[in-house]
């Protein structure tokens, strides 16, 4: 019989409880970030291997994430048997591949910055959330792309890992972060990129299909904890969902419009190439007092998550 779960195992529930934790109070390690190294190793390949072609960016994709896995993969193999190892390991690389408590710490810098009538510094800040083009941005299109970015980024920078983590342990974790990080180097719909980064792009479509929808289901049952209404995140997200041209994005974006009864969507500029989103949600534009909503609704999102996460992987199998 397939097992569709993975065993129990409660020392990586346990790694991933105590990961979760560390984010929750340190936020992102200071120095020698490991997903910084990455990216800089991503680069340096990407220097000796760039073709405009989806060969050459599956390429470089590919080792990538499979350096990734199977480090993980090696360090699944020494913790084996090793419980008090294997719990501290995946803890420090739980901690090492999330990212909510600083998410969440940027959309409060920049509701300070907007509370504050600080357009420039804000439009300096939105790059450490959104990849959009700020420079002609006023406070609303500001407070919507923090919106937008705290929705979308709840399930990138915490679900996800965590979904991994509870089903492939730290193959999953690790393997998750590469896929991530090179959708944002890489995937992006850019001369150089729209063919070298389809691979990476499409991979993580692929690898945040149910983590965008368990972050959505989240939100529908985590909107009171932020003065929002469940009903309505869940119908929005029912209503609204598909219409965003992320298979992924849009749930998550969805479901925290109507919990908080905002319209995200519009007018998006990214470099030189503007987007036009449909309306997510039937409530009014997103305002400054909107982002600490916002971050208290995606902090208990990936809370839940984490204990979610930790329960599944130690939960016992028949």
């Amino acid at each position: 019989m397939c097992r569709v779960l993975p065993p129990r195992d409660l020392p990586t529930a346990a790694g991933l409880a105590l990961g979760a934790a560390a984010d929750l109070l340190l936020a992102d390690p200071r120095r020698w970030h490991p997903v910084a190294g990455f990216g800089r190793a991503a680069a340096a390949l990407e220097r000796r291997l760039w073709r405009d072609s989806q060969a050459a960016g599956a390429l470089h994709a590919g080792l990538l994430t499979g350096a990734a896995t199977g480090l993980g993969a090696a360090l699944d193999r020494a913790t084996r048997g090793r419980p008090v190892a294997r719990t501290l390991v995946t803890a420090a690389v739980a901690w090492a591949v999330l990212g909510g408590t600083s998410l969440g710490r940027a959309g409060t810098a920049m509701a300070r910055t907007l509370d504050a009538g600080d357009l420039p510094a804000a439009r300096a800040l939105l790059p450490t959330l959104a990849g959009r083009d700020p420079s002609g941005l006023g406070e609303a299109e500001l407070a919507r792309a923090t919106v937008e970015s705290l929705a979308e980024n709840t399930s990138d920078a915490a679900v996800a890992p965590l979904v991994w983590g509870a089903l492939a342990g730290l193959p999953g974790l690790l393997g998750y972060r590469a896929v991530n990080t090179l959708d944002a180097m890489v995937g992006h719909r850019s001369p150089r990129y729209a063919r070298f980064g389809w691979a990476a792009a499409r991979t993580d479509d692929v690898a945040n299909w149910l983590p965008a929808r368990l972050t959505a289901a989240l939100t529908v049952v985590t909107a009171p904890l932020a003065g929002g209404s469940a009903r309505d995140a869940w119908e929005t997200w029912r209503r609204d969902g598909a219409a965003h041209p992320s298979p992924n994005a849009g749930r998550c974006e969805a479901a925290l419009a109507g919990a908080l009864d905002l319209r995200l969507g519009g007018r998006n500029v990214y470099g030189g190439r503007v987007e036009e989103r449909p309306a997510l949600g039937s409530g009014r534009a997103p305002t400054a007092p909107d982002v600490p909503r916002a971050v208290r609704l995606s902090r208990a999102v990936w809370t839940a998550a984490a204990v979610l996460a930790a329960a599944t992987r130690g939960r016992p199998r028949p």
